[in-house]
């Protein structure tokens, strides 16, 4: 609160409403009489600097005003007797005093399924115990169904009514930052470091763009290698494989059992596929950077990959179903046509459900040159830059990042995000979840880049390309860095 002391005779007291948005308004208080006077200016988030500049500019343009009225001639006197002495009081403006304000409602967007466990746990379960954590902050949440959620995001975004936070899709968030709807949370965190460095660094990869991080991670993913132990005791195989090598071997195996057989079958050639061949061979899609494609993309180790899958097609060894033909890879794999897949943990419940007499069989992706790396997925916690309780939402996002949250979400199936839970007892003793995590430990974000999008649809049109015997290795990904170097340039 600022006041301005200004010498006058008899004027109309004055506020100014200022608003966070740079607004300002003079409204009338009260009239007063006196000779000294008080000018109230009353700021919202304006800061010390605005309010210099608000009061360097106000009170000079009021002083004016209430000299030149004070200084204008009076009324020509009536003869009459003589007036009676008047004493003139000073009128005392007394503040109202407030009330306390209530609680602080902040939005929560995400995509989760109305009625699924995931939503269930954390409405009538974690949403709760924050409240009861943080009794000035209530938590509404919202599900968006997935195929509407960017559109309503963006339509929010630019209607001014963003959510205080979201769940996004971990591809999204770069986005997001780069049209600027995003806070960056390294900058707005003071304690951004501890949570930083707690969680896996694949997951966390994600969020960064433009030199700062725009979330944190809030739930992961990735895939490992499961194979069908029926099939692989047929054809005397003792242990999945642990190397690029030992896929050609294994192969030759199941072909000499049923030739009708293939040892892995995989969905397309989109790069949620072809990534972990791509990294295990030891190569990449662009530069550290992401500021270009050429000798990446088209460098002699993603090249060497995609070499690899093109002769194991051609051998039998890949089910054409990564040309979309034949059938789906779980129902292959549930009718002993496919010896292996990679996948998520999301396929234990499928599994369960559609193939209960099918029992999963989980392993590390097999290491190439690279080492043994798989793809992440899962989603990130952003805060909106439109939001009006920042400090609020990140509490809720401390909150989120905790072990017992994470560890209530694993109850229902959700990957933890934190490096530490490796180690407590609910992961080790959980049927699949160790597997998983221990993947993550070497498994990468897809390329964090606005364009991503347009990106996999270039990586995938060079994969048919190539499997289809259209175009060689080297011409189809020369072709590729080239289309994904002009994007980065735009």
């Amino acid at each position: 609160m600022n006041y301005v002391d200004i010498a006058a005779g008899s004027f109309w007291m004055i506020r100014l409403d200022h608003s966070n948005q740079g607004g300002g308004a003079y409204e009338p208080i009260r009239r007063v009489s006196h000779l000294r006077v008080k000018v109230r200016l009353a700021f919202g988030k304006g800061g010390t600097e605005m309010r210099k500049k608000i009061l360097a500019i106000i009170a000079p343009l009021i002083l004016m005003a209430l000299l030149l009225t004070a200084c204008a001639p009076g009324a020509t006197p009536t003869v009459g007797p003589s007036p009676t002495p008047v004493v003139v009081k000073e009128t005392v403006v007394v503040e109202p005093t407030l009330a306390p304000a209530g609680p602080v409602t902040i939005t929560f967007w995400h995509t989760y399924n109305e009625v699924s466990p995931e939503n269930e746990m954390l409405v009538e379960t974690l949403i709760p115990m924050f409240e009861e954590q943080h009794p000035n902050i209530k938590v509404e949440s919202l599900p968006v169904p997935w195929e509407d959620f960017r559109r309503k995001l963006l339509t929010s975004i630019s209607g001014g009514v963003a959510p205080d936070l979201a769940r996004l899709d971990i591809i999204w968030v770069p986005e997001f930052a780069d049209v600027g709807a995003l806070t960056a949370l390294d900058e707005a965190m003071s304690d951004f470091d501890q949570y930083k460095d707690a969680v896996f660094p694949g997951p966390l990869s994600s969020n960064y763009w433009a030199g700062h991080y725009y979330g944190l991670p809030l739930d992961t993913n990735t895939k490992v290698w499961l194979h069908n132990q029926e099939m692989y005791d047929a054809a005397g195989i003792t242990e999945p494989p642990q190397t690029m090598d030992d896929l050609v071997g294994q192969c030759e195996a199941i072909k000499k059992v049923n030739p009708d057989a293939y040892l892995f079958a995989a969905d397309g050639t989109w790069a949620w596929v072809t990534l972990p061949w791509i990294w295990s061979f030891g190569g990449d899609i662009t530069d550290l950077d992401v500021t270009k494609a050429s000798g990446y993309l088209n460098g002699p180790k993603t090249v060497a990959a995609y070499e690899f899958w093109l002769e194991m097609y051609n051998k039998g060894c890949f089910a054409p179903v990564i040309l979309g033909s034949g059938i789906d890879p779980w129902s292959g794999f549930a009718q002993d046509l496919y010896a292996s897949i990679d996948n998520g943990p999301w396929m234990y419940p499928i599994f369960e459900a559609q193939f209960p007499d099918k029992e999963l069989h989980a392993s590390l992706f097999p290491a190439g040159d690279g080492g043994s790396i798989n793809v992440v997925g899962g989603e990130d916690i952003v805060l909106f830059k439109q939001s009006e309780h920042p400090e609020e939402a990140m509490e809720f996002i401390r909150f989120v990042l905790s072990p017992q949250y994470q560890l209530k979400m694993a109850e229902v199936g959700q990957l933890p995000v934190r490096l530490d839970l490796i180690e407590s007892d609910y992961i080790k003793n959980h049927p699949y979840c160790g597997i998983f995590l221990e993947q993550l430990r070497t498994s990468k974000s897809r390329t964090a880049h606005p364009a991503w999008q347009k990106m996999d649809e270039i990586i995938t049109n060079a994969g048919q390309l190539i499997l289809r015997g259209e175009k060689m290795a080297q011409e189809a990904l020369d072709d590729a860095a080239a289309q994904i170097d002009a994007l980065l340039e735009q």
